[in-house]
């Protein structure tokens, strides 16, 4: 399978999910709005999902991937499925161990870390902390979900991990549902979404569970050992943990200086939402391929082959983050009324978070752009220097969040994650050329600038069409002339941009299908049964 076909095939199933994550989002906004009881839900959701970023996708995609793949090259199935006995033993045991001591200190852990504002209330307080109680084994569900979609990817089965996600928006949905049809308060409403977290955790890790198993891999629970691969694995697994979290960091430091103003914290987690759409397709596409392409072939000795995938997945990205960028700067009120504004939702909500919404659209394609830099340090067993510059944008996200937040409130606090984002890229981009394992190409340069003016024209002509139709977007117009109006201006805006492109050279896409569909180098054989792709 080619890397543009793997590339469709987590794409597609990342952009179902954030379909279903829409949906989703519109029914919460219907029903809570920005309200205190959906600022206590993301708040006490957005803990758990911190540390499944910081604990599983982060760790295994970072560390476990290239040491499963050195197993497979060296050894065959049979070593990959004992080195992951191995590491699954651990790895449930910390978990479980984590899990009890984050639901002992939860108050704690609210009134310092999760929400510090919410200290004064004693209501949102109270229930921010049993809501976080409820939903906060959902880490070890999903943690070990990520160990086996690790699996999953390494064995090019892409379609069984990234299809997993898309189980948490069906359950929440169905919790919502359930709350408007028979007409829940919204502190019931919290409730039943807290309940259903935790059991989409449990659909998603039996499904890759059966990817695993289809795959043919059947994973016995043994008793924890600190064996050397395992030692070898939380080495590389603790600067990756720290790394992979960087956007769930900077989410949570902004979160917790959001606490202090009502509806902050709702207004940046509606914003987010559309904003992980072109992330999650783009960046989860690219991260979760490029990964084990690139470690099976620096472990097979193919450096060259390497660098060649990374630039065309760098040019991949570029080519399809640039325009999404400059239609969510000019776009994102109208997005935002169409998608969310009924029912708790006002005008003024709209306004507020389309504003957040267009600041997150400049930093998109840096933090895409990390996805794509970051498995050139990971392939090669190097977590320690992405951390480090993980830890200067941390640093720079807080300083410029309580800089910013007083001046541009809930604005400011998306600001600095943008700027963030973008100096992590430069850091990782800079250091993969000047160490040599990333190939300066100026025709790469010369097609991102011919990118740019292709957008730059998009814009424009969104601009036009914007001021035309200006009356069927606004407030007053029915839901269906809304959302008619906004598919077609984008319908026009995407032709626009991709035949500019082309006619200009910013993009040769012949070039790109040769590239991208180049058998991977011959690797040694593996043994043992794979099983059909999923």
């Amino acid at each position: 399978m080619s890397l543009v076909k793997k590339f469709a095939t987590v794409g597609g199933a990342t952009l179902g999910s954030r379909i279903f994550g829409f949906a989703r989002e519109t029914l919460m906004a219907a029903a809570l709005g920005t309200g205190p009881m959906a600022d206590v839900f993301y708040a006490a959701f957005r803990f758990p999902n911190l540390f499944r970023r910081l604990f599983a996708e982060g760790a295994f995609n970072a560390a476990f991937v290239p040491l499963f793949a050195k197993e497979i090259e060296a050894n065959g199935i049979e070593g990959a499925k004992r080195f992951s006995e191995e590491v699954f033993g651990v790895l449930f045991s910390v978990l479980f161990l984590i899990t009890v001591i984050m639901e002992l200190a939860m108050p704690l852990l609210v009134r310092w870390i999760i929400a510090p504002g919410f200290a004064d209330d004693p209501e949102k307080f109270d229930l921010t902390v049993r809501l976080a109680i409820v939903m906060f084994p959902y880490l070890m569900s999903m943690s070990l979900t990520a160990m086996m979609s690790g699996m999953l990817n390494s064995l090019h089965h892409f379609f069984a991990a990234a299809v997993a996600p898309i189980f948490l928006n069906i359950v929440m949905i169905g919790a919502l549902f359930y709350a408007i049809y028979y007409g829940s308060d919204p502190l019931a409403t919290a409730w039943y979404l807290s309940w259903s977290v935790l059991v989409a955790g449990v659909l998603q890790l039996a499904v890759v569970y059966i990817g695993v198993r289809h795959a043919g891999i059947n994973i016995g629970l043994r008793f924890p050992r600190f064996t050397p691969n395992v030692k070898r694995l939380l080495v590389l697994a603790v600067p990756a943990a720290i790394t992979g979290g960087v956007t769930q960091i900077n989410l949570v430091i902004g979160q917790a200086i959001a606490s202090s103003k009502e509806g902050a914290i709702a207004a940046l987690q509606y914003a987010d939402r559309i904003y992980q759409l072109p992330l999650g397709v783009v960046g989860v596409a690219v991260g979760v391929v490029l990964l084990p392409e690139l470690a099976r072939a620096l472990k097979s000795g193919h450096a060259r082959e390497a660098g060649n995938i990374q630039n065309r997945s760098i040019e991949f990205v570029l080519f399809l983050t640039l325009p999404a960028a400059v239609a969510l700067w000019l776009l994102s009120d109208d997005i935002i009324r169409v998608l969310y504004e009924r029912g708790a939702f006002t005008a003024s909500n709209t306004a507020l978070v389309g504003s957040i919404l267009a600041i997150f659209g400049l930093g998109l394609p840096g933090f895409v752009l990390i996805k794509a830099l970051q498995p050139g340090f990971y392939a090669r067993e190097d977590t320690k220097s992405p951390m480090r510059f993980t830890g200067i944008a941390v640093f720079v996200n807080s300083a410029l969040s309580i800089l910013l937040f007083p001046l541009l409130a809930e604005r400011g606090i998306a600001l600095a994650e943008a700027v963030a984002g973008w100096i992590n890229t430069v850091l990782l981009l800079v250091t993969l050329l000047r160490r040599g394992h990333l190939t300066w190409e100026w025709a790469l340069a010369r097609r991102t600038g011919l990118l740019l003016v292709s957008s730059a024209t998009m814009g424009g002509m969104i601009v036009y069409l914007l001021h035309r139709w200006e009356p069927l977007l606004a407030t007053g117009s029915s839901l269906l002339t809304k959302t008619a109006t906004l598919s077609l201006l984008i319908l026009i805006s995407m032709v626009v941009y991709f035949l500019v492109a082309f006619l200009i050279g910013g993009v040769d896409l012949g070039m790109i299908r040769r590239n991208l569909k180049r058998k991977p180098p011959a690797s040694k054989p593996v043994s043992g049964p794979a099983g059909p792709d999923l």
